[in-house]
């Protein structure tokens, strides 16, 4: 096992006018879970293939443990890359997808048929090791991709979007079978996803990058709580946290035709007195007497739980969001009041986006 660096990382493609990753530091303990989340396009798979050889680093370096392997091949880094589309060899059945790797590496028969027993007995394919790829359901097809990467012990996984392909109670399901074996394993890994929901509930932590640059990196809950600035704010939770524009006046910050209250030494930190309120869904409760009037524009019922989109008067582009726990939700164009926790309030500072402690 190793522990994984990148030092002010750096790849440029060619042609390309800024960088696909810029200075990316990031320190990646060792046996850690640690996800890259993001946006399309922001650097988090050109990151992942930085690490495995597969991109070159223009500027900077990476390491695995205390080898700087900036300029190995791939095939010297000890590493094992999980992809998006399985790559499995048609041709081959279970058993040899797994081993082949061990194979090309010149383990005996017994050597490789023993690796790949253990890994097959940890992903339950014990009965599946004699067919082929095309008899077996994405979820299978995704645990031999696993397998192959077990059964060669390396020092880090890599795992590039493996959940993608997977309808949705199939994901839940592979996700939590994919934390509990790295758990259990206890190997470094590399997790790359878009869907924020997979990375607060995977990683030890979680790096929230965006345009090349790295945004956060912190426990799931601490990006919950404490984001460091609006993109992280309006990216991590689901639904997002509601974002509104406002200025800061005597009393609080003033949205359109609403005054919501603000410790005045809050606002004073601002750079300016354009600041961006958010508050997540959760921390909104409907009251009687007072609170802020909103217009309700929609109401989504998922069970257990409603969630209320509105707007505020003078306001009509700016959404509300509130969580309705075990109440009966409003109908679709009443006029309600909404409260929110003071202590749950963020404040961020329009100019730099950054989020006022």
């Amino acid at each position: 096992m190793a522990s994984v660096t990148y030092m002010d990382a750096t790849r440029v493609y060619p042609g390309a006018d800024h960088p696909a990753v810029n200075k990316l530091h990031l320190e990646i303990g060792d046996g850690e879970f640690m996800v890259l989340v993001g946006p399309s396009g922001c650097g988090k798979s050109t990151s992942l293939r930085m690490l495995a050889g597969l991109e070159d680093v223009n500027s900077g370096s990476v390491w695995i443990g205390d080898r700087d392997v900036t300029d190995l091949p791939p095939k010297d880094r000890d590493i094992a890359m999980v992809f998006q589309n399985y790559a499995l060899y048609p041709h081959m059945t279970v058993s040899e997808n797994m081993g082949f790797a061990l194979k090309m590496a010149g383990l005996n028969k017994d050597q490789r048929d023993r690796r790949v027993k253990e890994a097959a007995e940890l992903l339950g394919l014990t009965d599946l090791l004699a067919r082929k790829p095309k008899n077996l359901s994405g979820g299978q097809r995704q645990r031999v991709a696993m397998g192959r990467a077990i059964v060669r012990n390396p020092q880090v996984f890599l795992m590039d979007e493996p959940l993608s392909n997977l309808d949705a109670k199939l994901r839940v399901q592979t996700r939590t079978q994919i934390a509990a074996l790295q758990s259990r394993l206890g190997v470094t890994t590399v997790y790359v996803t878009h869907d924020q929901v997979e990375a607060m509930t995977m990683g030890d932590r979680v790096a929230v990058m965006k345009d090349g640059l790295l945004q956060q990196v912190a426990s799931p809950l601490s990006l919950y709580e404490e984001p460091a600035n609006l993109f992280v704010a309006g990216f991590i939770g689901s639904p997002a946290m509601t974002l509104l524009k406002g200025t800061a006046v005597d009393g609080g910050v003033q949205i359109g035709d609403t005054l919501i209250p603000v410790a005045r030494d809050v606002l004073s930190k601002a750079s300016t007195a354009k600041v961006v309120l958010g508050v997540r869904p959760e921390h909104l409760a409907v009251t009687e007497d007072d609170g802020v009037v909103v217009n309700v524009t929609t109401v989504e019922q998922t069970g257990a739980d409603a969630f209320v989109h509105a707007t505020l008067p003078g306001s009509s582009d700016q959404q509300v969001v509130a969580r309705l726990t075990n109440q009966t939700p409003p109908p679709r164009g009443a006029q309600i009041r909404l409260t929110a926790d003071p202590a749950k309030l963020h404040v961020f500072d329009a100019a730099t986006q950054q989020r006022i402690p």
